[in-house]
């Protein structure tokens, strides 16, 4: 037999745990339509404070489309329209704006424009808002900058409420950023009720439906994978959950990838089955990417492990509506 008629050895088989739901959530569809529609009804360049979602390669399809991101307000002319991003502002940044009489859009998720109103509705009532969440993430600026200055107490880990000191002890409400750990949040929350047995709260914590759909379904698929890729970046709060809660529930070796080009072959050698999900600011082209990948090295066979079905949507705001 020549050369040319030599058999290749059969690729090695894999089967694929791929978790539904996964990806784009509503808040995240709704941010980037948002920005395409902006650059319809105003043409480009349409300005954007900060990333619109936690995602390159959301923000690069954008850019080439016209959008220009910057990291503030003072970097956007007077006279071109500027975008909040889907993780929510303080509202010194849209009073600025208006200051300034300049076009703006508020992409903000309306899940987190709901903790917003809870926290104004606290301090209202004269409570000391707790807010549960993760120091410098953008949402969590936001939230805190819905009020003044020392109305919210940042509370990260279990530890730090026995460390809380409030003027009124029973005079306090707990509100939470909407990309955490669902696990992790219950016992942050259980703490805060034992130590502060009169706290206010909302019936559920304010974690959002997709990061909850999203943390189940790879509970559901964790324990079964011997590796497991999440796709998304490492600054999205809700992606970097998704590893915490694999590695979690049984799946130690589960990487946070944003592209089939980062993953790392050598640790997915020899393996059987893979789990894959995606944050909710990853698009599923990634997700197809990486399969993609995964079919020129191994023999694929996919399973969609299905534990939610999504139907949420959100409108688009009024100033971008067909005139």
């Amino acid at each position: 037999m020549s050369e040319n008629n030599t058999p290749t050895a059969p690729l090695p088989p894999l089967h694929v745990l791929l978790a539904a739901p996964r990806g784009f959530c509503a808040g995240v569809d709704r941010a980037i339509q948002i920005v395409e529609t902006a650059l319809k009804k105003f043409g480009a360049p349409v300005y954007v404070r900060h990333e619109i979602v936690h995602n390159r390669f959301v923000v690069e399809s954008l850019e080439a489309q016209g959008a220009v991101f910057v990291k503030e307000l003072d970097e956007v002319p007077d006279d071109r329209p500027v975008v909040f991003s889907a993780h929510g502002v303080p509202k010194a940044i849209p009073a600025e704006a208006q200051r300034r009489n300049m076009i703006y859009v508020d992409a903000t998720c309306p899940l987190v424009s709901k903790v917003h109103r809870e926290a104004e509705h606290h301090h209202e009532a004269g409570r000391t808002v707790l807010l549960i969440g993760h120091a410098g993430h953008p949402e969590v600026v936001g939230t805190i900058g819905q009020l003044p200055e020392g109305a919210v107490k940042l509370v990260e880990t279990v530890e730090d409420v026995a460390g809380l000191e409030v003027a009124d002890p029973d005079n306090l409400a707990f509100a939470t950023q909407t990309t955490l750990s669902v696990d992790d949040t219950g016992a942050i929350v259980d703490a805060l009720r034992v130590r502060f047995p009169s706290i206010s709260g909302p019936k559920r914590e304010d974690i959002c439906y997709a990061t909850t759909n999203r943390q189940g379904a790879v509970k559901a698929i964790a324990p079964r994978a011997d590796a497991l890729l999440v796709l998304g970046a490492p600054n999205s709060s809700n992606s970097v959950r998704l590893v915490e809660v694999a590695r979690a529930h049984g799946c130690t070796r589960a990487m946070l990838v944003q592209r089939a080009a980062q993953i790392d072959w050598d640790r997915l050698e020899k393996i059987r089955t893979l789990g894959i999900t995606a944050g909710a600011s990853a698009p599923e082209v990634l997700v197809d990417e990486v399969l993609a990948s995964l079919r020129e090295r191994f023999t694929v066979t996919v399973e969609e492990v299905v534990t939610a079905t999504e139907n949420v949507t959100f409108k688009l705001p009024r100033v971008l509506a067909a005139e």
